[in-house]
């Protein structure tokens, strides 16, 4: 028997649950699956809880749009529901005088995505960080940090509030284009057919293989998926600075930048490692490379106050050595499939923008 509703949400990671408030708060009826026993199980938990101002992403692109949008948002969202957030704000530094181009370039950029830095002499950033060691920075007043766990269950209880429903251990199978909608095979103690009128996949690394079981979707609308590593180490001992600390950043991560949690707890990363498979194992060898590139921006580094943390999968759409992708938000015309949305590639700055995310789909659903 096939049960049928408004609106399936697939996946309980920030955005799906995002996704799940808007349209409940709308006025929608409202399921989310999810294949895991709790929310935000993955990339949703795996990352550096950093709220992003907007500086490095393509002027005009989704990633800068919903970022800076989103980032105004989610303030305002923690004031008002209780969750813990913090303006720690960002040096980003040029590590040496043949980097001073590229941090001024940065600034430019920065100014045409309507984030404003303030320039930063060598001993400007040192009378605010003095163990950094640098030739110039720049500081970016709105860059924050969150309890991105707290976050989700605000989230999730907005959602279930306005009557949505969170289904937990429930694994889309497969699923068929209909007349009213999509229907999904799913998993769980007695497996079930669901039918919605509107399904959005927010399934993160599982989006693609989601996409790829649903007959009626079209192939060619589905983008490669490539898994980027990163890996964190935790600092023992003394925070070395009081804000998150960002070298220039590379083609495709941020480097390997400082950043703190709500505790005080510092961290380093994360790095780049491109893989083939799912793998949360933090190589502890990986501490070499650690201990050398932090000591550039920070020679007071000490051997053994590295240990080895966690590590989290960006689900990027470009490959190793490609130019970094947008966020891919397909609605019905581009995925092929009556009532079906697909969000492909939402890494970084995916937790900053998940509120703007879930207004923009709202938007093109409606």
């Amino acid at each position: 028997m096939t049960e049928t509703t408004d609106c399936i949400v697939i996946g309980a990671g920030v955005v799906g649950l995002a996704v799940a408030r808007a349209m409940a708060m709308a006025g929608r009826e409202v399921i989310v699956l999810e294949a895991a026993d709790a929310i935000g199980t993955a990339t949703s938990s795996r990352n550096s809880e950093v709220i992003h101002a907007g500086i490095y992403y393509p002027e005009g692109s989704l990633k800068v749009q919903l970022c800076v949008k989103g980032r105004r948002q989610m303030y305002q969202f923690c004031d008002t529901h209780g969750v813990s957030a913090k303006k720690t704000t960002k040096l980003i530094f040029a590590a040496n005088h043949s980097e001073i181009d590229g941090l001024k370039n940065l600034q430019a950029h920065a100014g045409r995505n309507d984030v404003a830095l303030e320039w930063l002499s060598a001993s400007d950033a040192s009378n605010l960080e003095p163990n950094l060691e640098c030739a110039a920075a720049l500081l970016s007043p709105e860059t924050g940090i969150i309890d991105s766990h707290s976050f989700m269950l605000a989230l999730q209880g907005d959602a279930e509030r306005h009557g949505a429903v969170v289904a937990f251990n429930s694994a889309v199978i497969e699923g068929r284009s209909t007349d009213n909608g999509v229907e999904l095979r799913v998993s769980g103690p007695e497996e079930t057919v669901l039918e919605g009128k509107v399904v959005i996949n927010c399934a993160g690394l599982g989006a693609q293989k989601i996409s790829q079981a649903i007959d009626g979707v079209t192939e060619t609308s589905i983008p490669a998926l490539h898994y980027a590593k990163g890996s964190y180490f935790y600092l023992s001992g003394k925070a070395p600075f009081s804000r998150l600390i960002y070298p220039l950043p590379g083609s495709a991560s941020l480097g390997l930048h400082y950043t703190l949690d709500l505790s005080g707890q510092g961290r380093f990363g994360p790095d780049i490692e491109w893989i083939d498979s799912i793998d949360y194992a933090v190589d502890a060898s990986k501490a070499a490379h650690f201990y050398k590139a932090i000591r550039k921006y920070w020679p007071g580094l000490k051997d053994g106050e590295l240990r080895p943390g966690y590590s989290g999968i960006r689900p990027k759409l470009q490959s190793q050595g490609s130019p970094a992708e947008d966020f891919c938000i397909q609605f019905p015309p581009e995925t092929g499939c009556s009532g079906y949305c697909a969000l492909y590639g939402i890494e970084s700055p995916g937790l900053t923008s998940s509120l703007a995310i879930a207004d923009y789909v709202m938007e093109h659903l409606s």
